[in-house]
């Protein structure tokens, strides 16, 4: 389905090969930028193959000028309420468009996630026609790492989860999720995004993407995951140290060792901080992490 728009074109499908083939050249164009769509577009060709469908819900979008040419991107395949879409660098105008094409369509959203100022057109433009108000939800912003300094070493060694682990995994996907919630100022567990299921926490196991940080006694300490490479970029997260083990060191090293092992791959390596943690932020920087783009989770409050 398209909705033509002065100058505009937003063509929605359901297939996220669609836009992979439609707008590899300009995805590819900027592959940190636009990790999310594309890692997240390549795991649901990986889960279609194995039978796992998606929801009807789910769009993925292709903006095009005039000439043809693509000039943004985004999706909506977020997996908790609100279900926001998310949002590539596009045109401000085309950002307007797509809330007169939501509006249109009949959607009901509730946030928008994304690239600044994208996300503020679109969720401005949408509480004015559905009513409401825009609420800052977080703040983040996407790193990308240049040459990795590495930090004070500490003890221990960086191993592999394997598949008994995947309680283990699951128990500290969630609470990193609800720390990201606390820090952003949200109830623990409103996140609009939801910790995968056993047997997607299998899959990631199972392809080789999270380790955990071991002390010298052998004990799991800290977890650091990543997506499998899209584009030559793999990001990283996510990043978490239980509460009793933080300040020593774990997550500096495990996340360098992790780094070291993508850039060694041949891979460029990115990830995302909360803005509003001035802890993870530091550790980034530190490790050689510079910032390339700010995002925003806005929610329309109504």
């Amino acid at each position: 389905m398209s909705f033509p728009m002065a100058g505009l074109r937003l063509r929605f499908c359901t297939d996220p090969g669609e836009i992979l083939a439609a707008a590899g050249d300009h995805l590819a164009a900027n592959p940190v930028v636009s990790t999310v769509v594309t890692t997240i577009a390549h795991r649901v060709l990986s889960q279609r193959a194995d039978g796992i469908s998606q929801p009807d819900r789910n769009w993925w979008l292709v903006v095009s000028d005039d000439s043809g040419a693509v000039v943004g991107a985004g999706m909506r395949t977020a997996t908790a309420a609100p279900y926001p879409p998310f949002l590539l660098p596009m045109p401000d105008e085309a950002a307007v468009a797509l809330a007169y094409a939501l509006h249109e369509r009949g959607e009901q959203v509730l946030g928008v996630n994304g690239a600044l100022p994208a996300v503020e057109l679109c969720a401005a433009e949408l509480a004015r026609l559905g009513g409401g108000r825009v609420e800052v939800s977080q703040h983040t912003r996407l790193h990308e790492l240049g040459e990795l300094v590495q930090p004070t070493s500490a003890p221990g060694a960086l191993v592999v989860a394997t598949e008994d682990d995947v309680e283990l995994v699951t128990e500290w996907f969630a609470a990193f999720m609800g720390d990201a919630d606390e820090q952003a100022g949200r109830r623990r567990g409103t996140s609009a995004h939801q910790v995968p299921d056993r047997s997607e926490m299998l899959r990631r196991i199972q392809a080789g993407r999270l380790w955990f940080w071991v002390d010298e006694t052998g004990e799991r300490v800290h977890l650091t995951g990543a997506n499998p490479p899209s584009f030559g970029v793999v990001r990283v997260g996510p990043v978490y140290t239980p509460p009793a083990q933080r300040g020593r060191g774990w997550a500096s090293n495990a996340v360098a060792e992790v780094s070291r092992r993508i850039q060694a791959e041949g891979a460029r390596v990115c990830l995302f901080t909360d803005q509003a943690n001035p802890t993870s932020n530091k550790i980034y920087a530190a490790l050689g992490y510079r910032p390339v783009v700010d995002m925003a989770n806005l929610l329309i409050v109504r």
